[in-house]
């Protein structure tokens, strides 16, 4: 067994794949519209599905947007160098709510940015080897 995907629900699709494609650097895998259901889901990621885990945006059609509730946490990215993603993330227009630094408790760097619908996303700098 593998993870697929992890589905996020989109108020808007266009605005959510141009944060996912252009600011953190995803391609947009394959999209699809269902006119039955009212609906469209698009597939971004790093690689393609067949290998890689990837995030299915869900845009329901006459849902403008949705609450996150309390349980949902973040998505995880492996970055080289956090500070250095949080300043070409910004210079794409995305929002740094954590700028890179030791995580509390611990040494790992890390820092956390936000898409367009609020969900948060953990930057998590890789050790170095020495």
């Amino acid at each position: 067994m593998r993870i697929l995907h992890t589905m996020l629900r989109v108020g808007n699709l266009d605005q959510s794949i141009a944060f996912y494609t252009e600011v953190l650097g995803m391609q947009l895998l394959r999209r699809q519209d269902y006119p039955d259901g009212r609906f469209t889901l698009a597939f971004v990621g790093y690689g393609d599905e067949a290998s890689n885990a990837v995030l299915e945006l869900t845009h329901n059609w006459d849902t403008p947007g949705y609450d996150l509730g309390n349980g949902y946490g973040h998505i995880a990215l492996a970055v080289p160098d956090a500070a250095a993603a949080c300043a070409a993330i910004k210079e794409r227009g995305g929002k740094v709510v954590r700028e890179a630094g030791p995580m509390k408790h611990g040494k790992t760097i890390l820092a956390f940015v936000e898409d367009p619908d609020g969900y948060k996303i953990e930057l998590i700098q890789a050790k170095s080897d020495s």
